[in-house]
């Protein structure tokens, strides 16, 4: 599939009043360290030492090295965001305006698409994935209009666990006039190779990442976005001046500082997935278990309420998606340590 014929430009579906703007520099924009001990009387910030008590590196740079040299992108490529909620909310405030500007999401899928463009006013076109959740690529298409500033593709789907096609993401973003927001939380756990090895070819691509999952970081709420240089720099205009805590970089430098360790728990858990995939097929009320490239399962069932209140009263906490569409009578789950899934399948085959 060929790029745009096209060249995508960012700042001309930048809001206006973000492309004028002058981003806030704080004392660690202005003085950035080269490593030699200095005295920092610069930020109002108490002299005594906590190990939080200096504010944290804006930039994140040595965090934007580790990940850049792991995920093959550059420096300039990169935003780190308070998970991936804060990174997805600063592309609705960078490039969509309020009560004029539409996205297009593609439930059943991630719902936080939906709250984020309710909280800043943006209509939101919802295209139906098919039953067997993939994407309706002619619907697409034909809803795509210049007032659509952004689309996204949640790929491994949350809550069905598959990937997208991806030729029809490709059509999509050779179509689209705006950007096209691919969601990989849930990349590390797949054989495919992530979108971000099409960013070159395609300027409207937006991909994000997170260290919720398989990195295991969701406690430290670091979301990564990764675009062009150019759509960075928007995004750089608008982000708080500390939006990532120092506690939070040096937890996610610990990790990136080990992959191998990150590896290793991947295998475990696929593993793990696929023990607890055949398992679910021998539960009687299991009726269908969606073939999973993720850290969970959706299974359908006979009666997802019933089911998930039993579990309830056996300790047992999972999800039940049966309002999303396409989803009826459906438990989303998650993968747990060997013992914890042991647990969970003896207690389902132990229900009336």
């Amino acid at each position: 599939m060929n790029a745009q014929t096209t060249p995508f430009n960012p700042l001309e579906i930048c809001r206006s009043n973000v492309k004028k703007l002058q981003a806030y520099t704080s004392a660690r924009d202005e003085y950035v360290s080269d490593g030699s001990k200095m005295i920092f009387l610069d930020a109002n910030e108490n002299p005594n030492e906590t190990g939080a008590n200096r504010y944290p590196d804006p930039i994140q740079r040595p965090l934007k090295k580790l990940w850049a040299q792991q995920k093959g992108v550059s420096e300039d490529q990169i935003l780190f965001g308070n998970g991936s909620d804060e990174v997805l909310d600063l592309l609705f405030r960078a490039f969509c305006n309020p009560a004029i500007d539409e996205i297009i999401t593609l439930p059943p899928t991630y719902g936080m698409y939906e709250v984020l463009a309710g909280i800043n006013d943006v209509k939101n076109t919802q295209i139906p994935l098919s039953p067997r959740f993939q994407i309706d690529t002619e619907s697409v298409l034909s809803a795509l209009k210049p007032s659509v500033k952004l689309l996204f593709v949640c790929s491994p789907n949350n809550p069905s666990g598959n990937l997208m096609d991806v030729q029809a993401v490709q059509k999509i973003l050779g179509a689209s006039q705006g950007i096209v927001v691919v969601d990989e939380a849930y990349i590390d756990f797949t054989q495919q190779d992530s979108y971000v090895t099409l960013l070159k070819q395609y300027p409207n691509l937006v991909v994000t990442q997170t260290l919720s999952k398989a990195y295991g970081l969701a406690g430290i709420r670091l979301g990564v976005l990764m675009a062009s240089a150019e759509i960075i720099s928007i995004l750089h205009k608008i982000k708080p001046p500390y939006n990532v805590n120092t506690l939070s970089q040096e937890q996610a430098a610990l990790r990136l500082a080990n992959p191998e360790v990150v590896q290793s728990e991947i295998r475990d858990i696929l593993e793990q997935r696929n023990q607890l995939e055949s398992a679910l097929k021998e539960v009687s009320f299991v009726e269908e278990t969606i073939p999973s490239q993720t850290n969970f399962i959706l299974a359908r069932v006979d009666h997802a309420t019933k089911r998930y209140a039993q579990l309830i009263e056996k300790g047992i906490v999972v999800r039940n998606r049966s309002k999303q569409l396409h989803c009826e009578n459906t438990l989303r789950f998650t993968v747990g340590t060997p013992l914890e899934n042991k647990v969970l399948i003896d207690t389902l085959k132990s229900l009336a």
